[in-house]
């Protein structure tokens, strides 16, 4: 079976970036998730990279030197993501959508926000100054509300604290991860369900995974080249083709 784990995380993340373009073009070009087959394709494909990120984020927490630091650097990231993120979307049609929750709770910021609170959880659960297994639920609870206004509500950071804590077992982390995917898909996507129903094609993600071989990269200054990549490519995408539709250079098309 180990013969078989022939990707390394920077080919993984680097599936994970193109399907993520991929399904943000379709949202771009066939806005609302219409019933056809080539934006339901294009979002199905989409589904392969909020797993890869939650389960690199939590690779990341044991791996890291200094756990601070990266904390810092995901939610600076996060604010960063922010501005992009509400841009992509909405433009600057209206200043008042940069303001976090200024026109409700769900899908205002990116989900790098619910990303970074995922490691916090992480950070709680396996915390040796936190004790109390009642205060570690609460906190968790508490911070399933922080997060709950990102990309992907609080199933992304929830699914950090799963990919964490099933660490090394594939087959427990993929149950979990359909588990939360559907509990949000259908509790909160209920007015169109079928894009709900496409949430669960994440479980497309784990045949990729599974491939994982343990290692960032063959070559140390390419690794450091490609972290620093794939932290600026998410805004920066999202910066693209939010210009590209603020001048009409994509085709918009309505089913």
């Amino acid at each position: 079976m180990k013969n078989c784990r022939i990707l390394d995380a920077n080919a993984i993340k680097f599936i994970a970036i193109v399907a993520m373009t991929i399904d943000h073009i379709a949202w771009t070009i066939y806005p609302g998730c219409p019933l056809n087959w080539k934006p339901e394709l294009m979002h199905i494909i989409g589904r392969i990279t909020m797993p890869i990120m939650c389960f690199f984020v939590a690779e990341g927490f044991f791996h890291t030197r200094n756990v601070n630091k990266y904390t810092f650097r995901m939610f600076l990231f996060a604010l960063i993501s922010h501005f992009a993120y509400v841009f992509e979307w909405n433009g600057f049609s209206d200043w008042h959508r940069y303001i976090p929750c200024y026109y409700g709770w769900h899908s205002q910021t990116s989900v790098i926000w619910t990303l970074a609170w995922g490691l916090v959880m992480l950070r709680v659960e396996y915390s040796e100054r936190i004790r109390s297994t009642w205060l570690k639920t609460l906190l968790i609870c508490l911070i399933c509300i922080a997060s709950f206004c990102g990309d992907w509500s609080c199933a992304a950071s929830v699914l950090v604290l799963s990919f964490g804590t099933n660490r090394g077992h594939l087959l427990r982390q993929a149950l979990w991860l359909v588990f939360y995917v559907g509990v949000f898909g259908y509790t909160f996507l209920p007015e169109n369900l079928t894009y709900a129903t496409l949430q669960l094609a994440v479980v497309l993600s784990i045949p990729i995974l599974a491939l994982y071989n343990g290692k960032r990269g063959p070559n140390p200054h390419l690794n450091a080249f490609m972290k620093w990549f794939f932290y600026a490519y998410y805004p920066l995408h999202l910066a693209v083709l939010g210009l590209l539709r603020m001048y009409h250079l994509l085709p918009v098309i309505y089913f």
